[in-house]
């Protein structure tokens, strides 16, 4: 499918960088008009946003562990037909409603959870295996084990929606997790959105000086965090003009409620076992999005996998002024836009 012919007629398109022969980028393409337009639909559809805590069971060596499960939507279950189930997977250093439903007062909407119900999206999270509000089976919670916690959790999603395809968005090392999860089982993905994603490292300055410390994390199940080092992620990609200060202390001021510990997990495999997820595997569509000054990964890092995704349907967004954390970024709503227009895409014909 041509998406990048169909990507310059449905949308303004500010810069072409070709890469490779006869294959198109968009970069900062998310502008003007349909900008507005993203953040004006979010904000008109002001139904009552329904919630509910579920709980799922992931078997351990030393025990069963609860996986808390968070779900948002337009109203209760049985008051309409089913919707289109978004699950989102969270990163390394925050747990899931802090990443996805965080509220930030007097500042505008940070909740990826209620822009989406609002949508018309059954929105689900969880925090993974040692974070936020889940138990803790002792291990360092690496990509294998995020993929463990995600087949738990689908059987509780399938249980309540009655559907067994979702679509997955992951964000930093949850973007590694989500795409494992749809390799291991194809069956369950139906469109993958992965953001601020990395597949071999090469030349990323951000797993370089993290793996300064890959001793540590070998050895270690856990590592420390603090105020200071959630403000690090808004300031380490030399763009903290990117985002309002305030978000980083309501951020704060949620994740340090659940201690000043995290698992190491995904910060070994991400600096020692990369590439964790092979593209020619992941069979369903695929939206790639990365901020223009994330240092986790380069364009080019990340082109080597969106050129290898054996699946025509796929898009690849370059976010401008945006760094490491779309969801938390002044151009928020650039991501809610990119994201929502590929899960709303029509089918191409000839599959």
């Amino acid at each position: 499918m041509k998406w990048l012919d169909r990507a310059i007629q449905r949308r303004t398109l500010l810069t072409g960088a070709g890469i490779g022969a006869g294959i198109g980028l968009t970069a900062s393409w998310l502008t003007g008009g349909a900008a507005q337009a993203a953040t004006a639909d979010a904000a008109s559809n002001t139904g009552e946003v329904w919630s509910a805590e579920y709980w799922a069971t992931k078997p351990g060596p030393k025990g069963d562990v609860k996986l808390n499960l968070w779900r948002k939507r337009l109203g209760a279950p049985g008051t309409d037909a089913p919707r289109p189930v978004l699950f989102l997977v969270h990163g390394s250093s925050n747990s899931s409603r802090t990443s996805f439903d965080l509220s930030v007062p007097g500042k505008g909407e940070y909740s990826l959870m209620n822009v989406f119900a609002r949508y018309g999206y059954d929105v689900w999270t969880m925090d993974h295996d040692g974070y936020g509000r889940s138990g803790s089976s002792d291990n360092n919670s690496d990509i294998a084990s995020g993929v463990v916690d995600l087949t738990a959790a689908m059987e509780v999603v399938a249980r309540e929606t009655g559907r067994s395809k979702f679509h997955f968005y992951g964000t930093s090392s949850g973007a590694i997790r989500a795409a494992a999860f749809a390799q291991a089982q194809p069956q369950r993905a139906d469109r993958l959105v992965l953001v601020a994603f990395t597949y071999k490292g090469t030349d990323s300055p951000t797993l370089k000086q993290r793996a300064e410390r890959v001793e540590f994390y070998r050895t270690h199940n856990r590592r420390t965090r603090d105020r200071a080092m959630i403000r690090s992620i808004f300031t380490r990609d030399s763009l903290a003009s990117s985002y309002d200060p305030a978000v980083a202390e309501a951020l704060a001021d949620e994740e340090l409620k659940f201690g000043d510990q995290i698992p190491t997990g995904t910060y070994l495999d991400m600096t020692a076992n990369l590439p964790l997820v092979d593209p020619a595997k992941v069979q369903c569509p695929v939206m790639m999005i990365r901020g223009d000054h994330d240092g986790i990964a380069t364009v080019e890092d990340l082109f080597d996998f969106y050129r290898q995704l054996p699946n025509g349907d796929r898009q690849f967004a370059i976010l401008p002024n945006t760094a490491h954390s779309p969801g938390y970024a002044n151009n928020r709503h650039l991501m809610w836009y990119a994201t929502r227009q590929f899960l709303e895409a029509p089918a191409p014909v000839g599959t």
